[in-house]
């Protein structure tokens, strides 16, 4: 059997594609098997067939059995239930690739879009027993002989990435790596949803799809998807690194599971007698490197000249100029020398995938997590639903380790929803339904999860004990279901590209100087030039004076509303004396302004064009301001004008804000915490 295995080219290469431990090995290995056994990737729905079929090779069985086993769920109905849909999923970590695995399952056709061409992270992941049962299914002790074979159940975050990868390619995930995601590019008239990317001329650009799930960290969040800070106490973090050399010495350390200073108080205090560190908890785990995460606290590395001044702002505490990088490192070697009794001989610092020593501080305090888990935008008939897993949905809390195993439940809530959206169910149930499973992930714990592990699948049914798919209704989700246009959907693409559009047409225009999209826009000057620039003659520019801010936003106001049908997003007044205009409101003003005149070619004529007829303006009396309010955009219960800043939509009325409340007790109402008569209006 050795013989044949060895001379067999194609079993040789299955072997090297197990064992890779690197991004680019597994990708190069890989491809030089499908090319010994001419089977082609790219062909992603039969892909993993005819590889089964052509590598007829007795260590491979294993394998396939547990793939098999997975894809035979009835969940998946045999790869057909998403076999029309397009996903791309953009980053390679745990949660994208765990993501990507279940699309494939469901039969869509997935690509992957990762910036780095590496995996280079240390860190160490505690997991749940959950995910360690998901991971057994995906033959995980197969790729890494190693998997929980400790005391403690954990694995590196590189270690995690290149099983999931190899599930992947073997799956016929499209796997592209070195490739930047800058931004969508919209649909035309022949082409759906595509990707603009860096190198621009990659190939992956000319994918298009009509799913998205942003896999891409807390530094990328997708347009559209609004985030909320969770501040608690000042908590200072620390994690570190060592190279593990395996030796026997290393074998014998012990882990540290948690220790915290209320159930260990002696260790604290031996710790701070014999090094001056005075920590919160230390935990230890030894993986691929040995790898450490504490929580410090800020006077013990004020003291230890850690920290070099003191802030009350966590950000500029712990700023890289306010941090002395190499008393941090002191400061780390000595706690993880102190808490494994000086036993790790010859520590030496791992490095980090910028070749540093893998030592980082960060603010345990300050968490983000999505207000919302998708969302759905059209353009020119073509729907693209989008999600978010992972940390841009919901940041991980290190001590509690609820990062890996939080991300794997929202790649399957995420799957479920592809899945829906898949067999064709209305875009607004999908949405409600995600938004309901969402709801439930902050509280997830391993008490509260169900503890048949086995039967954990996408259905959420399966995994949450207490889940009504129905706790968000469809009307609710209105406000994520965005059908106007944005450029490209990241932040700094979309800003930019409006923002040079906004400053191209008003330039030249005495007294207007657009630097931004929101405090430029205060006077109405900005507004009346951009009108101006397309319509000429409708407003006489030189009759208007800077200090008339009011006057002039509701010059444009009318204009906008009555001409192009973009109803204004707050008062006159407001716009121009409101403290800080809201952003992103000017933005998706600003859009639907530039979506009206796109279409039209500028008029060549005088910046200050003689005014014809112009609309008469009264300030005095707001509402008559407004020809033509049709009862759909007064407030149900004062019958005042509603802007948008400040408008609730259910029971298909609208609603001032101010005004959604209990007419009994006159508290707030929440959407969907209230019962509505219909015969009294109540």
């Amino acid at each position: 059997m050795a013989n044949q295995d060895s001379t067999n080219p194609s079993h040789d290469l299955f072997e090297q594609f197990v064992q890779a431990q690197t991004c680019k090995e597994v990708q190069r290995i890989f491809s030089e098997l499908c090319h010994h056994l001419q089977v082609d990737p790219r062909d992603y729905q039969s892909f993993y067939t005819k590889l089964k079929e052509r590598l007829n090779y007795w260590k491979a069985k294993s394998l396939w059995v547990k793939l098999d086993k997975r894809a035979q769920h009835q969940d998946y109905q045999q790869g057909e239930v998403c076999a029309k849909n397009k996903c791309l999923v953009l980053g390679a970590g745990p949660c994208g690739l765990r993501t990507a695995i279940e699309l494939a399952l469901l039969g869509a056709h997935v690509v992957v879009l990762e910036k780095r061409d590496s995996f280079s992270r240390n860190n160490v992941l505690h997991l749940w027993p959950y995910t360690i049962s998901d991971l057994r299914g995906l033959a995980a002790k197969k790729f890494y002989g190693k998997f929980c074979t400790g005391v403690l159940d954990h694995i590196s975050i590189r270690q995690l990435q290149l099983i999931l990868l190899k599930v992947c390619l073997l799956l016929g995930v499209e796997v592209q790596t070195g490739v930047e995601f800058k931004g969508f590019v919209e649909p035309s008239g022949a082409t759906g949803w595509m990707a603009k990317l860096f190198p621009d001329n990659h190939p992956a650009g000319k994918f298009q799809f009509d799913v998205f799930i942003s896999a891409g960290g807390g530094s990328f969040v997708p347009y559209g998807f609004k985030r909320k800070e969770l501040r608690g106490k000042l908590a200072i973090g620390i994690t570190c690194n060592f190279l593990n050399r395996h030796t026997a010495a290393e074998t014998q350390v012990a882990e540290i599971s948690g220790v915290a200073r209320i159930y260990n108080q002696k260790f604290f205090q031996d710790l701070l007698t014999e090094t001056g560190i005075d920590l919160e908890n230390i935990v230890y785990y030894k993986d691929d490197t040995h790898y450490f995460v504490m929580t410090a606290k800020k006077k013990s590395l004020l003291k230890m000249g850690v920290i070099k001044q003191d802030f009350s702002d966590a950000d500029k505490l712990l700023a890289q100029v306010n941090v002395d990088q190499e008393a941090l490192l002191r400061y780390a070697y000595d706690a993880a020398q102190f808490s494994t009794g000086h036993c790790l001989p010859d520590m030496q610092f791992a490095q980090n995938h910028a070749g540093q020593p893998d030592v980082a501080m960060f603010d345990f305090t300050c968490m983000h997590r999505a207000e919302n888990a998708s969302l759905v935008r059209e353009r020119k008939g073509k729907k693209l639903l989008m999600g978010l897993v992972g940390d841009c949905l919901v940041e991980p809390f290190w001590p509690l380790g609820t990062g890996i195993a939080r991300g794997f439940l929202a790649a399957f809530d995420t799957a479920w929803m592809v899945r829906s959206w898949g067999k064709g169910r209305p875009h607004m149930e999908v949405l409600a339904e995600r938004e309901s499973i969402y709801q439930l992930l902050s509280q997830t714990t391993p008490e509260n999860t169900s503890k048949k592990y086995s039967a954990f699948s996408i259905d959420p049914a399966t995994r949450y004990q207490h889940v009504n798919l129905n706790s968000v209704k469809a009307f609710q989700v209105k406000n994520i279901n965005i059908i106007y246009s944005f450029y490209f959907y990241n932040s700094v693409g979309a800003f930019e590209v409006l923002l040079k559009w906004c400053q191209q047409h008003t330039a030249g225009y005495d007294r207007v100087n657009v630097k931004d999209l929101n405090q430029s826009w205060r006077s109405g000057l900005a507004l009346c030039a951009l009108i101006n620039t397309f319509r000429p003659r409708v407003i006489d520019m030189s009759s208007l004076e800077e200090s008339n801010a009011v006057y002039n936003n509701q010059l444009a106001f009318n204009f906008l509303e009555r001409e192009l049908g973009i109803l204004p997003i707050m008062s006159a007044r407001e716009m121009s004396f409101k403290g800080q205009i809201d952003k992103l409101s000017m933005v998706h003003y600003l859009t639907q302004i530039h979506d009206a005149f796109n279409e039209r070619t500028p008029t060549k004529a005088p910046l200050s064009a003689p005014k014809v007829n112009p609309d008469p303006v009264n300030l005095d009396l707001e509402p008559s301001l407004m020809p033509g309010i049709s009862s759909n955009e007064e407030c149900y219960f004062c019958c005042q004008r509603v802007y948008v800043l400040e408008r609730i939509s259910t029971e298909g009325k609208l609603f001032h804000r101010s005004c959604f409340t209990c007419h009994q007790c006159g508290t707030t109402l929440r959407l969907g915490g209230y019962t509505f008569n219909q015969h009294t209006g109540q």
